[in-house]
């Protein structure tokens, strides 16, 4: 069996209980301050005090499923009781997603939110790791967190990214331009991926004797 123990927090390192969960808060506090620094600067909805609220939220939520399986684990051996520390842990990450569905906003073609709702998803992952006494994991996601909002968004000048347009072309029924479509489009180095012909006119503009040919 493999030893995972290092991995978490040996609260024998700090004087009481107490002091080992007013430490795990802090530092889930510090780490969703830090997501949602940089949220803020961008203007996003859920900035600055959302990640802050959520991530240690989450770790309090962690702090409490311990605490309840520590406090009645003496009722387990001669019950029928059964605590499961994981299952609040799992609510928190099912419950996260309504946050993550309000931060989401469409704007004609395109949608706005959705790294904003990853890190609002991803802050309660770094509280609950947090709240588990996890400090090594939840300080790592956090600077890979902070890595992939701040030094990736460098980068994304530089990728190649593919651009599409609908193109809509109305001619009379018996001219057939896509030949001549394919050939302009190759002078421009430009690629039709998808053609759509509409027989007897165009349906949102309708006129007799007209084709229609979609081009995406």
């Amino acid at each position: 069996m493999v030893d995972v123990s290092w991995l978490f927090l040996d609260t024998r390192l700090l004087d009481t209980p107490v002091l080992a969960m007013l430490v795990k808060l802090l530092l889930a506090f510090i780490a969703g301050s830090l997501i949602g620094i940089e949220r803020e600067k961008h203007g996003r909805p859920a900035g600055l005090r959302t990640h802050v609220l959520v991530c240690t939220a989450s770790c309090l939520m962690m702090v409490i499923s311990e605490g309840l399986y520590l406090k009645y684990a003496h009722l387990m051996a001669d019950s029928a009781v059964r605590l499961d520390p994981g299952r609040i842990g799992a609510q928190i990450i099912a419950g996260i997603g309504f946050l993550g569905a309000g931060v989401i906003l469409k704007e004609g073609v395109s949608i706005r939110g959705l790294t904003t709702a990853a890190c609002l998803w991803f802050a309660a992952g770094v509280g609950m790791a947090f709240g588990a006494g996890m400090f090594l994991t939840g300080g790592f996601a956090t600077a890979l967190a902070l890595v992939a909002l701040m030094a990736m968004k460098k980068l994304e000048p530089v990728i190649k990214k593919d651009r599409f347009l609908n193109l809509c072309v109305l001619c009379h029924a018996e001219v057939d331009l896509l030949p001549q479509l394919q050939q302009l489009f190759d002078e421009f180095q430009l690629r039709i991926t998808d053609v759509e012909k509409a027989a007897g006119g165009c349906k949102s503009l309708r006129r007799p004797g007209a084709e229609k040919t979609s081009i995406r």
